[in-house]
C-alpha cells in the first residue's frame, strides 16, 4: 500500500512529461518519439535517476500492451484489397530490407575479422525492427496517402519475415558452435509465427461478430481493448509473437466485419498514454554502460544495420517499381 502514491505520482508525472514533449515536437523538427526517448534516458538512470526501482517490473507489461495494439492497428490496413493492390512493394519492401540487413551484418563482420557464430547471431538480430516508433511518426504527420499505408504494411509484415531469419541463423550458429543441429530453435520460432497466427484467427472471429452489433463509442471501446489485451496476454502465456497475433487479428476483423472502422477507432484513441509510457521507459532502459563496453562491435552493428535496412529496402523499391521518391 506504500507504493500507491509513488505509483500514481510517477504515472502523472510520466504523462505530463509526455504532454510537454509532445507541445514541444510540434515546434521543432524532432519527432515526439525522438524527444520520448530522450526524456526517459534523462530521467533514467543513466541520466537523473528519479524514476522508482518498479519501472523494470513496468516495461514488459507496457512493451506488451504498446505491440499488441500497433499490431491490431496495422492489422487493419491488410485487407485483402489492399493487399492486392499494394502486393508487389509490401512484400519486395520488406523481404529486402530483412535479407539486406542479415547479409551485411553477416559479411561485414566477418570482414572485420569477427568469428562466424557471432557474424551469424547478429545478423540473424539485425533484421529486427521495432514498428511502434514508426507508426506514431506516421500518426504525428497524419500520413493518409498511399506511401504511409504502404509503409504500415512493410513494418508489420517485415517483423515476420524477421523471426524466420533469426530462427534460420541462430540454428546455424548453434550447429556451427557444437550445441546439436538446432533443429529445436527453427521449430521454436515456427511456432512463434504459426501459434500467433493461429491465435489471432481464433479471437477474431468473436471480435467480427461482435463489432457490427455494438453500439459505436464506449461498448465498441471495450470490447476492442478488451480483446487486444486478451491476445497479447494469451500470445506471452502461448510463447508466440504478439504483434504477429495482433496484426492477425486486425487483418482478420478488418476482412470480416461490418461496420469494421469502429474497433480501430477506439484503440486509436486510447494508444497514446501507452505509447507515452513505452517510449519513456524505452529511454529510461537505455544503458550508457553498455553501449561503451560494445565499443567497436556497437559501432559496427549500428552502421552495418542501417547500410543493409537501408540498402536492402532501397533494391525492393527498384524490383517493385515503386515510384522513385518513395524510393529517396
Amino acid at each position: 500500500m506504500d507504493d500507491i502514491p509513488q505509483i500514481l505520482v510517477t504515472l502523472g508525472a510520466i504523462f505530463l512529461l509526455g504532454l510537454f514533449t509532445d507541445l514541444l515536437g510540434r515546434r521543432t523538427f524532432l519527432p515526439r518519439v525522438t524527444l520520448l526517448l530522450l526524456a526517459g534516458f534523462v530521467i533514467g538512470p543513466a541520466g537523473f535517476n528519479v524514476l522508482p526501482d518498479f519501472r523494470e517490473d513496468w516495461f514488459p507489461v507496457v512493451t506488451n500492451i504498446a505491440l499488441s495494439m500497433v499490431g491490431f492497428l496495422i492489422g487493419h490496413h491488410l485487407t485483402l484489397r489492399s493487399l492486392k493492390k499494394r502486393e508487389k512493394p509490401v512484400l519486395w519492401i520488406s523481404i529486402g530490407e530483412v535479407v539486406g540487413a542479415a547479409a551485411a551484418m553477416f559479411l561485414g563482420l566477418l570482414l572485420m575479422g569477427f568469428p562466424p557464430e557471432i557474424a551469424l547471431l547478429l545478423a540473424g538480430i539485425a533484421p529486427a525492427s521495432d514498428p511502434v516508433a514508426t507508426i506514431d511518426v506516421i500518426r504525428e504527420v497524419k500520413g493518409q496517402g498511399e506511401f504511409s499505408q504502404t509503409l504500415e504494411s512493410v513494418v508489420g509484415i517485415d517483423d515476420a519475415w524477421g523471426l524466420i531469419v533469426f530462427s534460420f541463423l541462430l540454428a546455424m550458429a548453434q550447429a556451427l558452435y557444437g550445441k546439436g543441429e538446432g533443429w529445436d530453435i527453427v521449430l521454436l520460432g515456427i511456432w512463434e509465427i504459426g501459434g500467433a497466427l493461429l491465435l489471432g484467427l481464433l479471437l477474431s472471429i468473436p471480435m467480427a461478430y461482435l463489432t457490427g452489433r455494438l453500439q459505436p463509442g464506449e461498448p465498441t471501446q471495450v470490447e476492442a481493448l478488451g480483446i487486444v489485451f486478451l491476445c497479447g496476454g494469451m500470445a506471452v502465456w502461448l510463447h508466440v509473437s504478439f504483434i504477429v497475433a495482433g496484426m492477425m487479428l486486425g487483418a482478420t476483423v478488418s476482412n470480416l466485419a461490418t461496420h469494421h472502422r469502429r474497433p480501430f477507432t477506439a484503440i486509436e484513441g486510447i494508444e497514446w498514454p501507452f505509447m507515452v509510457l513505452f517510449f519513456i521507459l524505452a529511454g529510461a532502459s537505455l544503458e550508457l554502460e553498455s553501449l561503451r563496453a560494445a565499443s567497436v562491435l556497437g559501432l559496427a552493428y549500428i552502421l552495418l544495420r542501417l547500410l543493409g535496412l537501408v540498402g536492402g529496402a532501397w533494391v525492393g523499391g527498384i524490383i517493385s517499381e515503386v515510384p522513385h521518391v518513395w524510393r529517396r
